[in-house]
């Protein structure tokens, strides 16, 4: 009889440019090696990307996920890397059935691969690709308190053994990027991060869903909600009132917080 999976963590990781796999002098690229090291081993991963955007919750199910490199213009280093590991096809069916008990309208897809939201940071967290991953589709069109509720569906998981894997990123506005990347983190990048951290780790979900008008320069830091609305998928499937745990806080290109955390 085989032993009951140890409960999981949800973790939600700020996966940064695709660049970040190739530049291991950045504290992120150097945190993203040893994160598996913090929860046991998983049997499977669900990841949910902020790049995968559906009307409605899709869930990947095919059997040999793609490597899709959606980005342009960066080194063909990146376009020749592959992420080799399998699918998940059985456990796309139980998320879809968690999903529907949940009362969400949910999909299968079966050919959806696994974009760079997904595969970058796997690439150096499980460098071998030998554990199962999936992913579950965003909708950058509804409210946290609609992914808050995407993550209560998926708690179950954490104890089948599987890792409820959010990537996006704390703060996302491109435009306000140091390209020369040789200065210091913008102060309204900074105060957005710990206004964040502040409310994860006294679990304010309250203060957390209304981040818009709470948050300070939160449209400065969000000109859309697409890169934060993953962490909710997380924070939903989290034992409720359990405090977050910072677990990586560092800055790229001065306004890009890397910061990571886990759901216990």
């Amino acid at each position: 009889m085989s032993a009951q999976p140890q409960r999981l963590p949800a973790v939600f990781i700020s996966h940064g440019s695709p660049m970040l796999t190739l530049e291991p002098q950045r504290p992120a690229h150097q945190f993203l090696r040893s994160a598996s090291t913090l929860w046991p081993r998983p049997q499977a991963i669900l990841a949910i990307s902020a790049h995968w955007e559906t009307e409605w919750p899709e869930v990947g199910a095919t059997a040999k996920p793609e490597t899709i490199h959606d980005f342009y213009g960066f080194p063909p280093a990146l376009y020749q890397m592959h992420y080799t590991a399998p699918g998940a096809p059985a456990l796309a069916d139980r998320i879809h059935g968690l999903l529907e008990a949940a009362g969400f309208k949910s999909v299968l897809d079966p050919s959806r691969g696994l974009d760079h939201g997904a595969w970058s940071p796997l690439t150096l967290v499980y460098p071998d690709a030998d554990i199962p991953v999936l992913q579950l589709s965003i909708q950058s069109h509804r409210d946290p308190g609609h992914h808050l509720a995407l993550g209560r569906a998926l708690a179950p998981l954490r104890d089948e053994g599987v890792l409820i894997m959010a990537t996006g990123s704390m703060t996302h506005n491109l435009r306000q990027l140091d390209r020369s990347d040789s200065g210091p983190p913008a102060d309204w990048a900074m105060a957005f991060a710990e206004w964040m951290a502040q409310k994860l780790e006294q679990r304010d979900d309250a203060a957390l869903l209304d981040y818009r008008q709470q948050a300070p320069f939160a449209t400065r830091n969000h000109p859309t909600d697409e890169h934060l609305l993953p962490l909710y998928v997380a924070l939903g499937a989290a034992t409720p009132g359990a405090p977050a745990k910072r677990i990586h806080a560092s800055f790229a290109l001065g306004a890009l917080a890397m910061d990571s955390y886990s759901f216990t």
